[in-house]
């Protein structure tokens, strides 16, 4: 058989072991997978850093960046963290993602570990469906200089100080003023962070199509300030007001402190991320699944 896709970079979750994995380790999944993938007739490499914390040799090892100029797919082995971080780095490229779960929810690696084998066959034939996720562009703003800048796919946070009061933020979309919001902290999420902080956090769900954002606010102070679902083409702009410590923070992965008079935007990214998944997978799939609507 003849894979579809020539040239395939694996990526692995490589500082955890995989539960079910024959050797009891990541190491041992993520060399099953590269000679699963040579035995599709794909060339196969490894991401550079995966291989050297794995002790894998003998594949051809590139960086992050490489892997988008060259590869034309992407198989992640891991958690949902895993997968934001390469899939906010691999955007630009628009090469495709496959996601396999060895973490703990797996909203988008979805794929158990132990039924890769039977999945991507047909996956590497061309039998699969694609899914187009929005990412998040947010820049900190301080007296007219971009101080921070950084892509999000699940969600920017603003949060007060771990052992300060609530904050005070404005809040803008599209240079309308909304509200002036006391709260612990405010979440824009796109549709794919709808299911992390956000749910959380008592906001809605939005599905991936959906071209929206969530603004959720954090414990707030008055109780009728409620969950709000704007159109991704908007522009929000968040400015701290009162409050000490706070930080925005943007999918849990980096992380700015914040001084009064910071103003955070959030608009709609030119890159999307694509990921693949079984023919046949529907989002509903994954809901009923992962938030256990069967039981």
């Amino acid at each position: 058989m003849t894979s579809q896709f020539r040239r395939v970079a694996l990526i692995g979750k490589y500082h955890a072991a995989v539960a079910g994995a024959a050797a009891g380790s990541t190491r041992a999944a993520l060399e099953d997978i590269a000679h699963f993938l040579g035995s599709q007739g794909c060339d196969v490499v490894l991401e550079r850093d995966t291989a050297a914390n794995a002790g894998m040799a003998g594949y051809t090892t590139l960086d992050v960046p490489a892997i988008g100029d060259r590869c034309d797919l992407i198989l992640v082995v891991g958690g949902d963290g895993t997968m934001l971080g390469i899939g906010r780095q691999l955007a630009r490229h628009g090469v495709p993602l496959i996601g396999i779960n060895q973490g703990r929810l797996g909203f988008i690696t979805d794929i158990p570990l132990d039924q890769y084998r039977a999945t991507l066959e047909p996956m590497l034939r061309g039998e699969y469906e694609e899914d187009h996720r929005s990412l998040m562009h947010a820049r900190v703003m301080r007296d007219g200089q971009c101080v921070f800048d950084a892509l999000a796919m699940n969600d920017v946070v603003v949060n007060r100080g771990a052992t300060s009061g609530m904050v005070e933020l404005r809040v803008e979309v599209d240079g309308h003023f909304v509200a002036n919001q006391r709260a612990d902290g405010l979440i824009v999420a796109s549709p794919t962070g709808s299911t992390a902080y956000a749910l959380s956090a008592g906001g809605p769900l939005l599905h991936p199509s959906t071209p929206g954002w969530v603004l959720v606010p954090i414990a707030p102070h008055t109780l009728s300030n409620r969950p709000v679902v704007l159109p991704d083409a908007s522009e929000i702009t968040i400015e701290v007001v009162s409050g000490r410590d706070a930080s925005a923070n943007f999918d849990m992965q980096s992380l700015a402190s914040l001084l009064h008079g910071d103003r955070i935007s959030v608009r709609r990214s030119q890159h999307r991320v694509r990921f693949l998944h079984p023919r046949g997978w529907t989002y509903f799939d994954t809901l009923r699944k992962k938030l256990h609507w069967y039981e």
